[in-house]
């Protein structure tokens, strides 16, 4: 009978030695760490296309190079960029998988299906910065040119500031996924969430104004709203499936 109730108890992460957590946690820091070097390696093959894409937004803007390695930096930062989303998936189930010892043992079957829905999030988030934002940024920043200033912008610029909104888009997504795990583990509650709202704005509006690379209100804003209806959702979300008392 004892036996019983002890299967029914959430693993303790805390009875796992701390050496043993490190451990863990560099075995898993190792494979999403080769998981995103061979994405890369793929990705690079496939450089052409992925830099065709990623410049489609510019429209009939050209860009630059201003150094002899210049092409070279730019097809591996595109490789980067696509080895970093070809790596999602084995990431999150990582991440999941690490993580996994603070759910109920029945619990643990969820990893697949999370990793399955953090994927989606990130790539509806990081579509979403394609298609309608780094078009509205992009037309927005470089306007201020006027007919006075002539715009020459490189490539390595552009690609740093498309991969960085498009991976701030992606992740900020990620939201609703990481508020059900902490209502499983009992971190957080569907009351808390709602008390907390007028809290949440500013960090969300904090957290924008950091993981967008532009200094514009309304690029940041266009993550802000996104993220504050996910926040909406994740407070259904967690007094649906959060832990109860």
């Amino acid at each position: 009978m004892a036996d019983e109730e002890e299967k029914d108890q959430p693993a303790e992460i805390g009875s796992m030695p701390f050496l043993n957590h490190l451990e863990e946690l560099r075995r898993r820091l190792l494979k999403s760490l080769l998981a995103l070097v061979l994405m890369t390696a793929v990705a690079y093959y496939f450089k052409d296309h992925l830099m065709a894409f990623i410049v489609e937004p510019l429209g009939n803007v050209k860009l630059h190079v201003t150094q002899v390695t210049g092409s070279f930096y730019a097809y591996l930062k595109i490789s980067l960029i696509g080895g970093v989303v070809g790596a999602a998936p084995i990431v999150f189930y990582q991440l999941w998988s690490f993580v996994s010892p603070g759910l109920y043992p029945q619990e643990k079957a969820r990893v697949f299906p999370l990793v399955f829905v953090s994927t989606v999030l990130f790539l509806i988030g990081a579509a979403f910065c394609y298609l309608v934002v780094l078009p509205y940024s992009l037309k927005f920043l470089i306007g201020f040119s006027g007919d006075l200033l002539n715009p020459i912008i490189t490539v390595g610029s552009y690609l740093t500031f498309s991969g960085m909104l498009l991976l701030a888009f992606g992740v900020g997504f990620e939201m609703p996924v990481v508020a059900y795990f902490m209502g499983k583990v009992g971190i957080i509650s569907s009351r808390f969430l709602g008390k907390g709202r007028r809290y949440a704005v500013v960090l969300i509006l904090i957290t924008a104004a950091i993981l967008t690379p532009t200094p514009d209100v309304a690029t940041q804003l266009m993550l802000a709203g996104p993220l504050y209806l996910l926040y909406e959702i994740s407070i259904i979300i967690v007094r649906v499936t959060g832990k109860r008392k």
